[in-house]
């Protein structure tokens, strides 16, 4: 999610959540669950080792590096949804993915996940990527310590592993862009690639699905990685925008991949 100021709307959520969450702060230690991205090659990723962020894989180090290239090439772009899970708009989101053949990376906030445990689930069923996005969504991470950082990655990165059934998030989003060179080696100790976007359609903001549309539309040239959202408020703009761009997108010669890990 792009940077709104403070906290947000999950600043409410998280002082409900704290209590569960601080003991693992001293203790806690992109995967195509159900095939490869869509358009890749139906053999790719077949491995008899277990895939990034699957049950019984090991974390392994990435690099710290912010990633914005897909992992589709030149005419490759990758869908990045922010925010949930929501029950009322998550599914809508998985939707219009599933009737377009698009796969996507959600990057979850911990306290979301844990609350709506089916909904992780249905994400990686449906093949997705999932992400860190902390645990209550703070935007002036950048401005906390260190201390505070680990625990909102790592108690996230448990929350949404637990919720999932063991399938770990392979990314990292700070809130807000809000990364530190910290919070950037931490995550990808722990095998979660630092992830910013190129696009920001601002869906957050409610400008209208056309207004939406035509973000991507005249930004889509300047890098692949495009931010929607579909938790925070009524995202049904977000939904008719995805409903539109995704074609477009396809008629334009793009193919839907992951970010680069």
């Amino acid at each position: 999610m792009a940077r709104h100021g403070g906290r947000g709307w999950y600043g409410r959520v998280f002082a409900a959540a704290i209590g569960v969450t601080t003991v693992a702060a001293v203790t806690s230690v992109w995967t195509a669950q159900a095939g490869p991205a869509s358009g890749a090659p139906s053999g790719a990723g077949v491995s008899a080792s277990p895939s990034p962020g699957s049950p019984g894989s090991v974390p392994a180090k990435v690099s710290v590096d912010i990633a914005h290239a897909s992992d589709h090439g030149a005419r490759g772009v990758n869908i990045t949804v922010d925010d949930g899970p929501d029950p009322t708009w998550t599914p809508e989101v998985l939707k219009v993915l599933r009737e377009n053949g698009v796969k996507a990376t959600f990057c979850m906030v911990g306290t979301q996940a844990k609350a709506h445990p089916d909904l992780v689930k249905a994400v990686v069923a449906d093949g997705h990527r999932l992400c860190d996005h902390t645990v209550s969504h703070d935007t002036a991470m950048d401005k906390k310590p260190d201390a505070y950082q680990s625990q909102q990655i790592l108690d996230a990165e448990r929350m949404i592993t637990e919720a999932s059934g063991g399938v770990r998030p392979v990314y990292y989003r700070a809130p807000g862009g809000a990364f530190t060179p910290y919070s950037r080696s931490l995550a990808a100790s722990r095998g979660m690639r630092p992830l910013g976007w190129n696009v920001d359609t601002k869906d957050f903001e409610k400008p209208g699905s056309a207004a939406i549309v035509a973000t991507v539309k005249s930004e889509v040239g300047n890098g692949p990685t495009i931010l929607f959202h579909d938790a925070g408020g009524d995202r049904s703009e977000t939904v008719a925008a995805l409903r539109e761009v995704l074609p477009w997108l396809k008629q334009q010669g793009y193919s839907f991949g992951f970010p680069v890990r």
